[in-house]
């Protein structure tokens, strides 16, 4: 959607599209592992340890995507204030 846009637009949410685009990254990583939880707990009473590593380390890499995302918006914003645009909200 972004490539559609100019770099500095705004959209409809009046929040700059890289800063959405972060959060939102960060919201579906952690409804996946939030999801695959529930994996895990089906195989686990299925007794399938395979399919229980499998949806661990599924969740685990949800996880890591997540937390890689928080660390670039958090210096994404850092970097936006540092040059006095917070994106539009603050």
């Amino acid at each position: 959607m972004s490539a559609q846009r100019s770099d500095n637009s705004q959209g409809d949410t009046g929040t700059r599209d890289i800063t959405y685009d972060l959060v939102s990254v960060i919201y579906h990583a952690l409804q996946g592992a939030e999801t695959t939880a529930l994996y895990i707990a089906d195989a686990e009473q299925e007794k399938n340890q395979e399919l229980t590593q499998f949806f661990r380390e599924a969740k685990e890499e949800y996880e890591r995507r997540a937390d890689r995302a928080k660390q670039l918006l958090t210096t994404h914003l850092g970097s936006q204030q540092g040059r006095g645009a917070a994106g539009g909200n603050q």
